[in-house]
């Protein structure tokens, strides 16, 4: 609706997208699916969860992927009986805008897999990167230190959240500040990212201050509650 109202596409365009969208509650309806991605809570028991009841029921030619931003895929891949055929598709938000998805390849994703999954990504109009199924991936793996760097800034007291996100912009060339993003993307997932990376590589640029776990228990998650380094309330 944001897009119509802009003028960037038209009423027509964004009812077709609707109409290519069917809604369910069922798993039952994934059935005769060819790939089925995964965008779930980032709780690894319940990502095996789901995709162990998801391997009785799809079929057994279709591709699995996870969208997960932190965690190993293969951990999620041994849960099914088609390793060879699941893989990572993290996608980066918000994703109508961002052109860039990682594919994600296992030590046992097959090669005709990762040629499905890229080829499928650039039907979507994104460019594919090829990651290795390493916690952060490529990006995170670099983007989640810098993250947690600046909520160590301003939880020092070393400047103001305004100036900390002005002076990544204005002297970095940032489209957005690390605060006002740590917001966008959600307080809770970064954090969550954080401690998946410091528990798989045990490095302190991992370890996410403690600023972030007391916004995540008083559910201050950014945007999406309204409140975080920002209020979004107004």
């Amino acid at each position: 609706s944001r897009l119509v109202n802009r003028g960037t596409i038209s009423q027509a365009d964004a009812d077709a997208a609707l109409g290519r969208l069917t809604p369910t509650t069922s798993l039952a309806d994934f059935k005769d699916c060819d790939i089925v991605i995964e965008a779930i809570i980032e709780n690894i028991e319940e990502k095996c969860k789901l995709f162990a009841e998801l391997d009785g029921i799809c079929k057994p030619e279709a591709i699995f992927a996870s969208n997960t931003s932190s965690m190993t895929v293969i951990e999620m891949a041994v849960v099914t009986k088609r390793p060879e055929r699941f893989g990572g598709l993290h996608f980066f938000n918000p994703v109508p805008m961002m052109k860039l998805v990682e594919v994600v390849k296992t030590l046992v994703t097959s090669d005709e897999t990762i040629a499905i999954l890229r080829k499928f990504g650039v039907s979507l109009g994104k460019t594919p990167i090829l990651a290795p199924d390493t916690t952060g991936f490529i990006v995170n793996r670099l983007l989640v230190p810098y993250l947690l760097d600046a909520a160590r800034v301003y939880e020092g007291g070393l400047a103001s959240k305004e100036d900390i996100d002005q002076g990544m912009m204005l002297g970095c060339s940032m489209p957005m500040g690390p605060l006002a993003l740590l917001d966008l993307v959600g307080i809770d997932t970064v954090y969550y990212a954080g401690l998946q990376t410091f528990e798989e590589f045990r490095e302190t640029r991992f370890a996410p201050p403690p600023i972030l776990k007391r916004m995540v228990l008083a559910g201050h998650l950014g945007r999406k509650t309204g409140k975080g380094f920002y209020d979004y309330r107004k």
